[in-house]
């Protein structure tokens, strides 16, 4: 079933603020929610609100989305999967936003989720390539903090595990509040066990009880041929370690490229000036140029003029997980000499003499200047 666009959900602009995100979303969540609206279909719109801000409101899964839509997160995108929206916790969101005395639960207790297995944080790097790096492939190290599951503790960030004294195990306590309308009960998250429900006689002395530690990694990326500036690349479970037994979250490396010198680039074609005199330009010559691989002698007609261009085929770039590689294409550009001794300008005056312009083009100027 084709999901809906998730700005359209919200009814925001793709260019939206994330203040103006969480707005719409307030907005939405009050209007649909299943307590207030009886609608048969107001639960289903209250979850896709959720799911939506879930997505927009995290700026990397923001960025994928815009990339590639729900592909990103269906294993239909660039190198993206492992994501599933069953890892979104709405009724923490919800709480977060509203308190946890909005009042709709979705599936199971506060706690159970907060002791379900979940998938560690994601990671974005960005990593800088020279134009060769980016164009052959290259293998290149990363050092990266992450967070790690405590080996002391085994991530549980304590030992000797017991319910919670103070919520009896159920990870909310509720308060009651006497007012002239009657007594109102709110539920708030156990501030002793974190909404767990349970505790430890004692706390882990090396991640002080949150289960995990900060290290520095060294990750050696594996480039391939072809990535440009933009491209990103997966690293599946290298990420940061996931909750509750949960799998690793992954590292995402996004590429930026360095600007040639000479070979200027357009996704997989790539295309190079060559600069003739104007001798070369009219007698046509042999002429040695660069590609990515070696250096080639090209033929060049005569007559050729600046802006003339020439295709090498399969000279290009080869595309990222392909075999298909682009073209090269020669740009011609003949320069003007500008500095000259005696003896070339009496040669380019006899030259002039012997008359240069009666090609068609000054013919028709020449005429056009009599009429």
């Amino acid at each position: 079933m084709n999901k809906r666009d998730y700005y359209e959900v919200l009814g925001v602009p793709k260019t939206a603020s994330d203040e103006e995100i969480k707005r719409a979303f307030r907005r939405l969540a009050k209007q649909y929610h299943p307590d207030v609206n009886k609608e048969a279909d107001a639960e289903a719109k209250f979850k896709e609100i959720g799911e939506a801000y879930a997505i927009l409101s995290d700026p990397e899964k923001r960025r994928q989305y815009d990339q590639f839509g729900h592909a990103a997160f269906e294993g239909g995108g660039s190198g993206f999967s492992g994501f599933n929206m069953d890892d979104i916790d709405l009724s923490s969101i919800f709480d977060d936003l509203f308190g946890s005395s909005f009042g709709f639960n979705f599936g199971g207790s506060t706690r159970s989720r907060r002791n379900s297995p979940s998938k560690g944080r994601d990671r974005l790097v960005q990593m800088h390539l020279t134009f060769e790096e980016a164009v052959f492939g290259c293998k290149k190290s990363i050092h990266i903090d992450l967070n790690e599951t405590c080996e002391k503790c085994n991530g549980k960030g304590g030992f000797n595990e017991k319910v919670c004294s103070k919520c009896n195990g159920r990870g909310t306590i509720v308060m009651e509040q006497k007012s002239m309308f009657g007594i109102f009960q709110t539920q708030t998250t156990c501030n002793a066990c974190g909404g767990s429900g349970k505790t430890f006689e004692t706390v882990c002395n090396v991640c002080r009880g949150n289960g995990f530690t900060k290290q520095n990694k060294e990750i050696v990326v594996t480039v391939p041929e072809g990535v440009d500036t933009g491209y990103q690349l997966r690293i599946s479970g290298k990420g940061e370690a996931g909750i509750n037994g949960g799998p690793n979250g992954d590292i995402y490396i996004e590429f930026h490229v360095k600007k040639h010198e000479f070979f200027e680039r357009e996704e997989e074609d790539i295309y190079l000036t060559v600069p003739l005199t104007i001798t070369e330009a009219s007698l046509g010559c042999k002429k040695e140029i660069p590609t990515l691989e070696n250096n080639v002698v090209l033929e060049i007609k005569p007559g050729v003029s600046t802006g003339d261009k020439l295709k090498l085929k399969g000279k290009g770039i080869k595309i990222p997980n392909s075999s298909r590689k682009g073209d090269l294409f020669v740009q011609l550009k003949v320069i003007t000499p500008t500095k000259l001794d005696r003896k070339q300008k009496k040669l380019l005056e006899e030259l002039d003499k012997s008359g240069l312009d009666n090609e068609s083009e000054f013919k028709n100027f020449k005429k056009y200047l009599k009429n």
